[in-house]
């Protein structure tokens, strides 16, 4: 006897739709407040029965299945965009119960498109890496800030303003009161930042040297032990992917194409996967162009034919194929943690 259950999350309630598989039953609740301790009374009237449970993979999903889990019950993350679009494209009603009970019927009907639940430490390693690529971007952001307020107030062009040659330099020059209010705000939420990227960068680098999965990453030319601790992070259990092009595509590296007949678009990047995986992808690629690397020549060709960027990009898919086969070589060892 089988409890199949669709919850549809949001931060106020959550709604469940569940059919009992021995009488044929279906019911639904919605659980509020849609907090810890809610899931886990809500959960506990199912404690003598098998529970099997589908929800989507969007902001919350986490403590849900934790506590799932920890009442016995099988767990199945749907990934959002695909068991949206197996709705089909006749115009239905939308509604919490009606995306519910979506997800409870693509579960029983063994349709559901799962994401893969990853174990608690790469969620955690996940979480430290996403961090650290916000912090970064964040600081890059203010320093072009500061770029923006000298150009338009006519100043020269100048690179590296963070070091003390350059904080000497700005500080010479003639701005108006307001410019150098900016310039002040910008060059100490760069410190406040920097306050918190440092450590932080200093731990996950000690993790890659100690980690196994990483320590094998980073056997690949360009890639260092930053990059290595994020591919490890965002890509996971390379099992999980049937190829690399699949690794590819869930990077958000592949190229989107439409073509109908002799037409055919541009194509573009689909960007659907982990910004920080290709970010530290691109950031191993643009080594390709020095002495020593195994790219070198297949770089500097397909650059003089699309340009340094693509080419790059092109760099950027190998090393993610690398990566996969390395991660999946290792199997379970490459998960373990440091």
């Amino acid at each position: 006897m089988t409890i199949v259950m669709g919850l549809d999350q949001h931060r106020a309630q959550i709604t469940a739709d569940w059919l009992d598989s021995s009488t044929g039953e279906v019911s639904r609740a919605r659980v509020t407040p849609a907090d810890r301790a809610g899931v886990r009374a809500f959960v506990e009237r199912f404690h003598d029965r098998e529970l099997e449970v589908a929800l989507e993979a969007t902001t919350g999903w986490r403590f849900v299945v934790e506590e799932l889990h920890r009442a016995g019950a099988v767990v199945h993350l749907a990934e959002p965009a695909e068991t949206a679009a197996r709705r089909g494209n006749k115009k239905r009603a939308k509604s919490d119960r009606a995306d519910a009970r979506h997800l409870r019927e693509l579960v029983m009907i063994g349709r559901l498109p799962e994401s893969w639940i990853a174990p608690e430490h790469i969620l955690d390693l996940r979480a430290r890496v996403r961090l650290r690529h916000t912090l970064s971007a964040q600081r890059g952001e203010w320093q072009q800030r500061i770029q923006a307020v000298l150009y338009h107030h006519g100043c020269p062009q100048r690179r590296n303003l963070m070091t003390a040659e350059g904080q000497h330099w700005l500080a010479a020059q003639p701005l108006p009161t307001g410019a150098r209010e900016q310039v002040t705000v910008a060059l100490a939420m760069i410190e406040a930042v920097d306050a918190q990227l440092t450590p932080l960068t200093r731990e996950l680098r000690a993790y890659a040297r100690r980690q196994a999965g990483c320590r094998a990453l980073m056997g690949h030319f360009g890639i260092g032990a930053l990059v290595a601790v994020t591919i490890l992070a965002e890509l996971g259990d390379a099992r999980r992917f049937t190829s690399s092009r699949d690794a590819i595509r869930y990077s958000g590296l592949d190229i989107t194409v439409h073509q109908s007949d002799v037409r055919r678009a541009p194509g573009h990047l689909s960007r659907q996967g982990p910004p920080a995986l290709r970010w530290a992808l691109f950031e191993a690629a643009q080594s390709a162009a020095r002495a020593g690397s195994p790219d070198r020549d297949y770089y500097r060709q397909t650059a003089e034919r699309l340009g340094a960027n693509r080419a790059c990009l092109s760099i950027a898919r190998k090393l993610l194929k690398r990566s996969y086969h390395t991660l999946r070589e290792l199997g379970e060892e490459a998960l373990q943690p440091a």
